[in-house]
Order: structure tokens, then C-alpha cells, then sequence
């Protein structure tokens, strides 16, 4: 859900809220689709108050209980994706109360949260298990669309200085999902996508899966669809207090992830590495430090 039905009523009653109702709001603005589907204790644990507190935003908001607030964001989510557009009123209206330094510190402050939270032992659990997977496949194919490119892109190019096992499915001539005609259980097809969805993300994984091929996603969500089709899943935040999703987390996934797997080559990376290395230099690739004033 792109924002909450409450949303500019939260923001124009941000200020005279007490300390502890604006971190319950706060996690409202920024987790609307938690309010409709996840308890109200589970939703005040992770906003760091009471249970009572949320209970109090509620009458302070105008209503009887949360439960009508949840009920509210409920059939919002029922309702569908509201789009870029529909998020966008959310930063407008905290951009002109907190100014641009304000929206600037606020997004570098989710930032550092999302990166903190990439830390947790559950989330390098993920990871190592995907690296693994990842690791023993004969050829990794690599896919990322629209605003997930750069994370398949990341991983895919990495592998490259290291090898050859990498393909790129990208979008080129409408022939990007050619190349996983040719995947087989042997191979591993490592996927991002977060909401909104790109279809044709999810219908080139289905494909592969049906086809035998472990997949590895990088998404959003446990009931994302592509976590439904999965064999293992790293989950990453994408709440931001822009109106566009942040892609950071996902990145930093992709660079750990590529760091890993070059890892497990030992001296055969070594020596792609130096092959790399002698084919840059030849081509003249990279600008020659400069040297110092005599």
C-alpha cells in the first residue's frame, strides 16, 4: 500500500501529538500495510510503545478503538496498490513541515535503520544460506527489473571479473528471458523484485521453478509472490519517507552476496582476478592515479 488512509490526518495532527502517540503514528506513516495485518500489540512492539498507546492515537485521531483503524487500512489493502502518485502526498506534506534538511535526515535515519536491520542474525541467515546455494550452482542466472535492475546487475557483474558462470537476464530486444530456456537443476536463478511487482519478474521465475530451477529471491515480504516460489528468500525493508521505495537494502544484499561467492572460489578467483586485472590494463580501462607535484 502505497500510503495510509489516514495519512494526511496523522500529519496534520503530527505536532501536537505527545511524545510517545508520534512514534505510534510514525509507525503508521511509515508501515501502513502492518496496520491492516498485524496485531495491535505486534504493531506497538515494534513502534516501541504500550498496546494502550495505540489505543489513545486511535480516540486521539477521532475513533472508538484501533480496531476501526485497522479495519480502515484493511480495506485499503483489500482496495489494491494506490501507486507512486498516492505515496507522493505523504512526502509533499512532511517535506513542507520538516523542510528539505528535515526529509533528508529523516530518509539518511531509515537508511541506517534498514542497513542496522540487514545486521539481525535471522537476515545473515538468509544470506549465507543464499550464498551457499549460490556457491555449488553450475551457472547463476541473474534477474532484476525496473528498479531491481541495479541489484541483479550488482551481482551479475561482480561474478563476471571472477568468471563466467553469470548470466543477465535483461530486457535487450524483448530477449531477456531467453537465456533461462537453457536452465536446468544444476543452475540457480537469483531474482529481486519488491512491490510494486513487476509481472514479468514473477512470471519468468514461475517459469524456472516449474522448470526445476532453485530460486533465490531478493523481495520484500513473506507473502510476496515471488517468496511463494522461492526455494530461499532474503527479506529486505523498503519503507522510505520518499514517495519512490528505497532500493539500499537490496543492494547491500547484492554486494554481500556477490563478496561471498568470489570467497568460495579461492585461487581460481586469484587468478580470474589477475586476468581481469591484465585485460583492464590493456584496454586502458581505468584512469592512472595522478601523480604528485615534484
Amino acid at each position: 500500500m502505497g500510503q495510509g488512509p489516514l495519512t494526511e490526518r496523522i500529519i496534520a495532527e503530527f505536532d501536537g501529538m505527545s511524545t510517545q502517540l508520534q512514534a505510534a503514528a510514525r509507525y503508521m506513516l511509515d508501515h501502513p500495510s502492518d496496520v491492516a495485518l498485524l496485531s495491535m500489540r505486534e504493531q506497538a512492539r515494534q513502534a516501541g510503545v504500550q498496546p494502550a498507546t495505540m489505543t489513545r492515537l486511535a480516540k486521539h485521531l477521532g475513533f472508538e478503538g484501533y480496531d476501526v483503524i485497522r479495519d480502515t487500512y484493511a480495506a485499503a489493502v483489500r482496495s489494491g496498490y494506490q501507486g507512486f502518485a498516492g505515496k507522493a502526498g505523504i512526502q509533499v506534506l512532511s517535506q513542507k513541515l520538516r523542510g528539505d534538511r528535515g526529509q533528508a535526515a529523516e530518509m539518511m535515519d531509515a537508511l541506517a535503520a534498514h542497513i542496522d536491520r540487514l545486521s539481525r542474525p535471522e537476515v545473515l541467515d538468509q544470506i549465507v544460506a543464499a550464498a551457499s546455494c549460490l556457491s555449488s550452482a553450475r551457472r547463476i542466472y541473474c534477474l532484476g527489473l525496473r528498479s531491481s535492475h541495479p541489484v541483479a546487475w550488482h551481482v551479475h557483474y561482480v561474478l563476471s571479473l571472477v568468471g563466467n558462470r553469470s548470466v543477465l537476464l535483461d530486457g535487450v530486444a524483448a530477449t531477456g528471458a531467453d537465456a533461462i530456456g537453457r536452465a536446468t537443476p544444476d543452475d540457480v536463478l537469483l531474482v529481486a523484485s519488491v512491490l510494486p511487482y513487476t509481472r514479468q519478474t514473477v512470471e519468468i521465475a514461475e517459469y524456472a521453478a516449474r522448470r526445476g530451477v532453485p530460486v533465490i529471491a531478493i523481495t520484500d515480504s513473506e507473502v510476496a509472490p515471488l517468496a511463494q516460489i522461492a526455494t530461499k528468500v532474503i527479506l529486505v525493508p523498503t519503507q522510505s519517507p520518499s514517495f519512490f521505495h528505497t532500493m539500499a537494502p537490496a543492494f547491500a544484499v547484492a554486494e554481500i552476496l556477490a563478496a561471498l561467492l568470489a570467497g568460495h572460489g579461492g585461487e581460481q578467483v586469484l587468478a580470474e582476478l589477475r586476468r581481469t586485472d591484465e585485460h583492464h590494463a590493456a584496454l586502458n580501462v581505468h584512469l592512472k592515479p595522478r601523480l604528485g607535484k615534484k
